[in-house]
């Protein structure tokens, strides 16, 4: 079994209008943890007070990181057609596609799938589905949460959980089978396709 979790934290809650301040992507093969791709991100404006409260990273910690448009494509190719994993996936996808979408750069390729409605499904009958909710109900060794490398590894330890109840006689489930899971359409991000660029007429004159 292969596959990568990723997080992200951001200065707010609204997708092309709020910023990425932090990706964090695990690479997991057969249970372990193959690769981290792991950065802060320069949001290039200043990170509100509420979010810093929540994910503890201050505009002094991002001033000299890449910025946004720099990173993506080493996300991608990070990425590249490994089935992807988050927890609440749709908010971390709607980020990643607005700039995604905005800067013309090509996205990763594998499905994504969502640890929240799986769990809800798994796990019935949980006060909440909140991640540390789910990783303390599971025994999870954890320490801080609300950072993206942490909490990506979270939801990956939590995806082999759900995996394992889900196999059946040693049979691991097929995509489809964990797609319908989740209870919605299989989820991926938008393929991209570079706009060419109008022709500047004042540079030919």
């Amino acid at each position: 079994m292969r596959f990568i979790a990723f997080d992200l934290e951001t200065t707010g809650t609204v997708p092309g209008v709020d910023a990425i301040v932090e990706i964090g992507a695990v690479r997991f093969v057969n249970g372990q943890i193959d690769a981290i791709y792991s950065t802060l991100v320069n949001p290039l404006k200043p990170i509100p007070p509420g979010a810093s409260k929540v994910n503890g990273i201050f505009d002094e910690m991002v001033k000299d990181k890449p910025k946004i448009e720099d990173l993506l494509p080493s996300f991608t190719e990070f990425c590249q057609d490994d089935i992807l994993v988050a927890h609440n996936a749709v908010f971390d996808g709607q980020f990643l596609t607005a700039d995604f979408k905005k800067l013309e750069i090509p996205t990763p390729r594998g499905v994504i799938l969502d640890t929240l409605p799986i769990a809800r499904k798994i796990f019935p009958g949980l006060p909440n589905y909140k991640l540390g909710t789910l990783v303390q109900h599971l025994k999870i060794p954890n320490s801080e949460f609300h950072r993206a490398e942490a909490d990506a590894t979270y939801c990956g330890r939590l995806f082999i959980e759900l995996y394992q109840r889900v196999s059946v006689g040693g049979q691991q489930p097929k995509v489809e089978n964990l797609v319908a899971l989740t209870g919605k359409p299989e989820y991926k991000f938008p393929e991209i396709i570079r706009q060419p660029k109008q022709l500047d007429l004042l540079s030919l004159l």
